[in-house]
């Protein structure tokens, strides 16, 4: 783990590579459990954004998209969380056609434990909420990659060229 200065500027703990990648169970956008341990041995994307069917995150859940057929030839998963309700998941991933797994994180727990949740200010107000991190975790279950405070487009592709360099390098 490594100390950086999170949104509120105080220090935090952000996951780094080797570290342990935390476990989770939750509801998908068809309101089915889903859990963490299923891709146990396998590549996995967990991304986390703040809320469905806006600008940025229809950007990067569409860059997910675009390029799930790589991802999936590659027998990697991709989870997106946001603490958005699972009605707005499922309404947000049939508009755009999204073939991945949206999470539902209610209270933000999962979203602290990879350090992607928590105080957040946008036009003077303030309140808690997802940030716009991507860990890529490894087929051992530690952290392989993690981005914080991504740029939405072409996101999908900048996780794509990392797990490449990180197995050319295995």
């Amino acid at each position: 783990m490594s100390n950086f200065f999170g949104r509120d500027g105080k220090a935090t703990i952000m996951l780094t590579s080797g570290d342990q990648a935390p476990g989770f169970e939750l509801r998908n956008q068809h309101g089915e459990t889903v859990s963490f341990s299923a891709v146990d041995g396998e590549y996995a994307v967990v991304y986390f954004y703040p809320r469905a069917d806006t600008p940025g995150c229809t950007t990067e859940a569409k860059s997910f998209r675009d390029q799930f057929a790589k991802f999936e030839d590659r027998g990697i998963t991709v989870f997106g969380i946001s603490d958005d309700p699972v009605a707005d998941l499922a309404a947000f991933a049939d508009k755009y056609d999204l073939p991945f797994e949206l999470l539902y994180d209610p209270d933000g727990d999962v979203g602290r434990s990879y350090d992607s949740y928590g105080e957040k200010n946008m036009f003077g107000r303030t309140f808690d909420g997802m940030f716009r991190n991507t860990y890529l975790i490894a087929p051992d279950g530690t952290v392989a990659h993690a981005f914080e405070g991504v740029s939405p487009a072409d996101h999908a592709d900048e996780v794509l060229d990392t797990l490449t360099e990180l197995q050319e390098t295995a």
